[in-house]
């Protein structure tokens, strides 16, 4: 499991980005946040899973950390 932080939400298109701790910036789509509420403030820290969609990695099972 990784950690990173929140660093952008749109939350009418549903897309955001997580950063790293060592700066490395993962996209995820709000389907993915664990708890079904499809939405997250900036600035949460959260874990997640990798998962590679589209020859592309992205978060998957987003949870709070």
């Amino acid at each position: 499991m990784l950690s990173g932080t929140v660093t952008s939400f749109d939350a009418h298109v549903g897309l955001g980005q997580i950063m790293t701790s060592d700066g490395a910036i993962v996209m995820f789509h709000c389907a993915e946040i664990a708890d079904g509420s499809r939405a997250i403030d900036i600035g949460s820290t959260v874990n997640f899973e990798l998962l590679t969609k589209f020859s592309r990695n992205e978060a998957s099972a987003i949870r709070p950390a």
